[in-house]
This record gives C-alpha cells, sequence and structure tokens, in this order.
C-alpha cells in the first residue's frame, strides 16, 4: 500500500510540474493534492497547522503570481487591459487550438487581437504580443520555481 500510495504523490508531483508549462494541466493544485494523498495513505501527523499555512499561502501567491506575471508582460509593453483580457483568452485557448505551439502563440494572438481594438500601430501590436510571451515565459519561471519549493519543503517536512 505505501508503494501506491509514494507512486500517486510522485505522479502528482509530475502532473503539478507539467502544469507550470501546460495551462491544460491542473499545476500547483495536483502538487498541492499530492499532500492530501500522502496524508491519506501515510497519516497527517507530519503535515500540522504550520505545513499547511505556509503551502496554503503558496499556493494562493501562485494563482496570483500566474495572472499578475502575464498581465505584467503584456503591461510592461505598452498593453491596455484589452490586451491583458485577449492574452488571458490565449493562453487557455491556444493550446487546444495549436498543440504545443499555441502555448506561446495563443497569447501572442489574443494580446495582439486585444490590442488590434484600441490600436492599429502594427509595431505597437508586435511589442505587446512580445510582451505577452515575456509575461508567459516569465509565469512559467515563478510558477516553476514555486511548485519546487512546495515541493522541496514537503520533502524536507515529513523527513526532518
Amino acid at each position: 500500500m505505501d508503494i501506491i500510495g509514494w507512486v500517486l504523490v510522485i505522479a502528482l508531483f509530475i502532473v503539478g510540474m507539467a502544469g507550470a508549462v501546460f495551462p491544460i494541466l491542473p499545476g500547483v493544485l495536483a502538487v498541492y493534492g499530492a499532500f492530501f494523498v500522502y496524508g491519506f495513505f501515510f497519516g497527517f501527523e507530519q503535515l500540522n497547522v504550520w505545513f499547511w499555512v505556509i503551502q496554503t499561502f503558496i499556493t494562493v501567491v501562485i494563482f496570483v503570481a500566474d495572472y499578475a506575471v502575464g498581465a505584467w508582460g503584456v503591461n510592461r509593453y505598452g498593453g491596455s487591459r484589452a490586451s491583458v483580457i485577449g492574452s488571458t483568452i490565449g493562453i487557455i485557448i491556444g493550446p487546444f487550438v495549436i498543440p504545443v505551439v499555441g502555448l506561446v502563440a495563443g497569447p501572442f494572438l489574443g494580446a495582439v487581437l486585444g490590442e488590434l481594438t484600441v490600436s492599429r500601430d502594427t509595431q505597437h501590436l508586435m511589442k505587446v504580443g512580445w510582451g505577452s510571451v515575456v509575461g508567459l515565459l516569465s509565469g512559467i519561471v515563478v510558477k516553476t520555481v514555486l511548485q519546487v519549493f512546495m515541493i522541496v519543503l514537503f520533502v524536507f517536512w515529513i523527513w526532518f
């Protein structure tokens, strides 16, 4: 039974880390869920209230940062609210429409189309599109670092 528990925990960690890159996957929720799986299989005694407070705080930070960093990228490059909304829609729809390439093309095209509602300057549109890609990649880095921190903290918490 222990092997099944660890396989599920590790599988959720892998799905979570893949979710840092692919928005289709649950990402941080899979990592957070792995803690519950561990608790159900091995007991919640080691996972005290401070563990849950810290991990929940990091989870909330990841959710906020995911949107905020993407919006920062678009805004940093002169995008409007319409381009932020377009970029957000693009990151959700892009990977479905054009697998793999849509991960980057979706936010780019979404930001450009959103900004097109307020500006017709091609150079500005491309700059805003590039900002959405910068925001996307920055968000991936932030999510990856924080999720790795969550996993490392979990490992230290249960073993030390």
